[in-house]
């Protein structure tokens, strides 16, 4: 426990933003770390002189002024101590700062419903956040619960995927839990054909950092089961998320990926999508 002693949760009023919200009081308890919410405002960018601006003002920010008066409602329920800020403007841009102001270790954000187009998450706040953040990102979907007794972390042998497989072994031992590890072989279907050569190298190396990741895992005490799978990565790790019913998720991230590359589809964008459950994004 211990790993985060400052959490930023961005909320708007929604139902799922206001379950992520109850689950990161859960967190904060357990982790005992602060907690800012943060609800972000639309930027006025019309005549500040024009008449009644003021009472303009007052109308856009009152969706986030009532989001962060729900929190703090929320909060006294729950005897969690929070910090709340209204900020205006951009919304990844204003979380981000925010984040950075406030040294936050975690933002969590939820994740809206399972419609075919939510689930693209594409121009979101939240692909945005996760894009450009530096700061590990937890995105809770509705009716799911933050735990770590059961952790899904996928690695494909890279630094990134390294620090993930620590963080879930750091997460799955504070906490009792067991470790599922999963390494994905993804190619296109015409390479099954030109180069089946190629693919049973790639199957042995993704075995192999299993493999590795598992003996980490044992040396820290913590039960751990593996799995290779020949699949769209993003297809397989929630496949696997969902008959090994865990808790929660762990991917590790390329830096700061951009948006570009989150337009074009990521699989961490895709496993967010799709989840069942919470999904954290490790980054630091």
């Amino acid at each position: 426990m211990g790993k985060y002693r400052k959490i930023l949760v961005a909320i708007d009023g929604s139902e799922t933003s206001i379950h992520a919200l109850r689950e990161s009081f859960k967190l904060a308890t357990n982790e005992k770390s602060w907690i800012t919410v943060v609800a972000v405002a639309p930027p006025y960018q019309g005549d500040l002189d024009m008449v009644g601006v003021g009472n303009l003002l007052s109308s856009m920010r009152k969706p986030s002024d009532d989001a962060l008066a729900t929190a703090k409602q929320l909060a006294a329920g729950d005897r969690v101590l929070i910090k709340t800020v209204l900020e205006e403007g951009e919304t990844h841009e204003r979380i981000l700062d925010l984040a950075d102001a406030e040294n936050c270790d975690l933002i969590i954000m939820g994740r809206r419903g399972l419609k075919r187009f939510e689930r693209t998450l594409v121009g979101s706040a939240t692909a945005r956040v996760i894009g450009y953040s530096q700061r590990d990102v937890l995105v809770v979907p509705l009716e799911s619960t933050v735990g770590w007794k059961k952790v899904l972390v996928a690695t494909d042998g890279s630094r990134h995927s390294s620090i993930a497989v620590d963080h879930a072994i750091n997460f799955a031992r504070s906490y009792g839990g067991e470790l599922n590890i999963l390494s994905v072989v993804d190619m296109p279907d015409e390479l099954y054909g030109e180069a089946p050569g190629l693919v049973e190298e790639l199957v042995a190396k993704a075995q192999t950092y299993v493999n590795n990741a598992r003996l980490k895992a044992e040396a820290e005490g913590v039960k751990a089961e593996t799995f290779v799978r020949e699949a769209e990565a993003f297809r397989a790790i929630v496949d696997i998320a969902d008959e090994k019913k865990v808790d929660t998720i762990v991917l590790g991230s390329h830096g700061r990926t951009g948006l570009r590359r989150l337009l074009m589809g990521s699989v961490t964008e895709k496993v967010i999508g799709h989840a069942p459950c919470p999904v954290l994004v490790v980054k630091t």
